[in-house]
């Protein structure tokens, strides 16, 4: 099955890849933090640092104090993934989207199958 946004209104593709790129951000902050510390002085981890705090402070009220310091990020995407996968296929009338919940994820999918069949 050809996957294809075509079918998808404009609002719901930019509403996807900026939940999209803000859920990734979050796990990319926890992902690094494993191996640098939280105020690093590389580039990376201090550019996911100042764009994610913003959103993790957000989220503050809803977060359990329990919760181990580094794995807050990941809590915090986790919202956004169900946000992602519940509400999207619901605002847009789908019972089930399946791939389709993830705008983002199926063009990168779908980009990297052409790639790699290419080279057969």
């Amino acid at each position: 099955m050809e996957f294809s946004m075509a079918h998808l209104p404009g609002w719901v593709i930019v509403m996807d890849y900026i939940l999209g790129l803000i859920m990734w951000t979050l796990i990319g902050r926890v992902a690094m933090n494993i191996f640098l510390p939280l105020h690093s002085d590389f580039f990376f981890m201090r550019v996911f640092v100042k764009y994610t705090d913003p959103i993790i402070n957000l989220f503050g009220p809803v977060t359990p104090r329990f919760l181990v310091e580094p794995l807050i990020p990941l809590y915090v995407a986790w919202f956004f993934y169900l946000f992602r996968f519940y509400f999207m296929p619901w605002a847009l009338g789908y019972s089930v989207m399946g791939m389709l919940s993830f705008p983002l994820e199926g063009e990168i999918t779908q980009m990297l199958m052409l790639i790699f069949s290419k080279q057969n």
